[in-house]
């Protein structure tokens, strides 16, 4: 059951490079325990590009306070891993002011490798789950000040 004071976030994950989304899902969800953040819903997309519908379904939900999105998008020698990338953190900031729900972006890339993404996976699950709960409070605040 949802109090007023507990943020209540989903998850979107995309499950391309599924050996590192799941390791990031896991230490999320691990970091929202720890910061007393419950996740009521996960979805699991194909890839990073499928995010924004998923996105935009759970902001229309009264019982979700933001979105976090954990993917992957590696550099594949075009600029498709770079289309991808920006459109989706375009998208979804269009998602978060339209419903004025916060959304963290915690997708790796574009312009890394596989590599690079394993090195930085914890930091970016654990930075999202950060920024969904600051985000969720600092909204809050000013939704008081009207």
């Amino acid at each position: 059951m949802r109090t007023e004071n507990k943020i209540s976030i989903a998850i979107v994950v995309a499950d391309f490079n599924k050996e590192i989304t799941t390791e990031m899902l896991r230490i999320a969800e691990t970091r929202a325990q720890e910061k007393n953040v419950s996740v009521v819903s996960v979805v699991h997309v194909p890839g990073v590009f499928d995010m924004p519908f998923a996105v935009k379904k759970l902001l229309q939900k009264n019982n979700i306070d933001g979105v976090v999105t954990l993917g992957v998008v590696l550099s594949g020698g075009t600029a498709h891993d770079a289309h991808i990338a920006e459109n989706h953190a375009r998208l979804c900031a269009d998602l978060s002011v339209e419903f004025e729900k916060p959304v963290a972006l915690s997708v790796i890339g574009h312009n890394v490798s596989k590599q690079q993404a394993i090195e930085r996976y914890e930091s970016y699950a654990k930075h999202g789950i950060d920024a969904i709960a600051e985000l969720v409070t600092t909204f809050r605040t000013l939704d008081q000040k009207k």
